[in-house]
């Protein structure tokens, strides 16, 4: 036997020496010529059990999305109710009313959050607040809650929203001038043609405008008023007051009310607005910025 064989199987002997004293029992090679590629080890590895994701939560379903925002279909349904719970005897489309409203809200919040307008944290608990104290505390004010279909958290997003809607409306409404030309007029509204024209001939024969005018209008003889571009209800009879000077009298004019004769009395560059016409030219501001933006924008309605 070679000197390297001897040694081979000197060092088999103790290492089997060795495990015979760990284990308690001796551990005899069977083959000594065993490759080591061919040797499996007698520790397994613990299995590992993967810890399963946490799961994703399911999105609420939306009702609208406005520019990527959206309103909760559960908000709306809740918005819907407290429309019809207000207002039983409503004869129109209350989901399409309710829904449009909400979108008008929307697009005024998302336009103040552009000019720099934010509803931050400490805004929005003083109002709750107010309103806390208004109904006279908190049991009181969870007792609203209910009533009027809000959990804490919708009530907040919609008072949210109203407040930045609200702020928005007023930078529009802000934008409208208090004083701007006008003109001061008078009318006479007859129910048809045959009636007009008769009356177009005797003011042609001489007869005064306001005497006639008194006849078809005995209160109010016929007075419109000082009014501005954009306050009548209807455009003609408007354009045509507007470029009439004083004492001058219109063609007849047919609107949806009947056949009228408008006669100017007097006009005003920069005349301070009244209140109702004020009012009037700042809610059509807000109509014209809404109608303006919803063609920019991009609304998602998601309702049968």
């Amino acid at each position: 036997m070679s000197k390297i064989a001897r040694n081979s199987l000197f060092l088999l002997t103790v290492w089997a020496s060795v495990l015979w004293a760990c284990s308690g029992s001796p551990i005899v090679p069977t083959n000594t010529n065993i490759p080591s590629s061919q040797v499996v080890s007698s520790t397994l590895a613990p299995t590992i059990t993967p810890i399963p994701p946490t799961p994703t939560p399911t999105p609420e379903p939306l009702a609208v999305i406005v520019n990527g925002e959206g309103i909760t279909l559960a908000d709306y349904q809740d918005e819907l109710r407290r429309f019809q719970d207000a207002n039983p005897n409503y004869s129109g489309d209350a989901q399409s009313f309710v829904l449009g409203d909400l979108i008008n809200q929307m697009l005024l919040a998302q336009g103040a959050q552009e000019a720099g307008f934010e509803v931050d944290e400490a805004m929005l608990e003083t109002r709750l607040t107010q309103l806390i104290d208004g109904v006279g505390g908190e049991t009181a004010f969870s007792d609203w809650l209910e009533a009027n279909h809000y959990t804490i958290e919708s009530f907040k997003r919609a008072l949210s929203r109203a407040i930045a809607s609200a702020w928005m409306r007023d930078q529009i409404a802000s934008s409208v001038p208090q004083e701007m030309e006008q003109v001061h007029a008078r009318q006479i509204l007859l129910a048809d043609m045959n009636q007009a024209i008769e009356v177009v001939a005797q003011l042609e024969s001489g007869k005064d405008f306001a005497t006639l005018a008194l006849v078809y209008d005995p209160i109010a003889m016929g007075d419109l008023g000082w009014f501005p571009r954009g306050y009548l209800a209807d455009a003609k009879l408007e354009e045509a007051a507007f470029n009439l000077q004083p004492n001058e009298v219109s063609d007849i004019i047919e609107t949806s009310m009947g056949y009228h004769l408008i006669q100017v009395i007097e006009r005003d560059p920069a005349r301070p607005l009244e209140p109702d016409a004020l009012l009037v030219l700042q809610q059509k501001a807000v109509a014209n910025w809404l109608e303006q933006r919803k063609a920019q924008s991009k609304v998602i309605i998601n309702l049968p």
